[in-house]
């Protein structure tokens, strides 16, 4: 007794494996439209335009422009993101973190 399928079976099968990986492949690299829509986690205005235009902090890659800068989300603490921004780009006049901002006495902490 063998368990065997025909040969068509076993090509079908085979092709529907195949399709299924890639399709399954396609969707978890293509990213997500609502998260290219939500535009930068962290907004910065600096008290003096930032002699770079790119930093790496906190974790993420900052983008400068002038007075201004932006990046993605991090996993650290939105203080320590400001810290180590601080350190790299100068002193910071405003942090906002998903569109909350950083309190008058932690934005402190951050410069000191």
């Amino acid at each position: 007794m063998t368990l065997s399928l025909p040969r068509k079976a076993n090509i079908g099968a085979i092709s529907l494996a195949l399709s299924w990986t890639a399709l399954s492949f396609g969707a978890a690299i293509t990213p997500a439209p609502a998260q290219a829509a939500d535009g930068p986690h962290y907004l910065v205005e600096l008290t003096a335009p930032a002699k770079d235009t790119r930093a790496i902090a906190g974790g993420v890659a900052w983008k400068c422009e002038g007075r201004t800068c932006v990046a993605g989300k991090s996993t650290s603490r939105p203080l320590r993101v400001c810290r180590e921004l601080q350190r790299e780009v100068g002193t910071i006049a405003t942090f906002t973190a998903k569109g909350e901002a950083l309190a008058a006495e932690d934005l402190a902490r951050c410069n000191g």
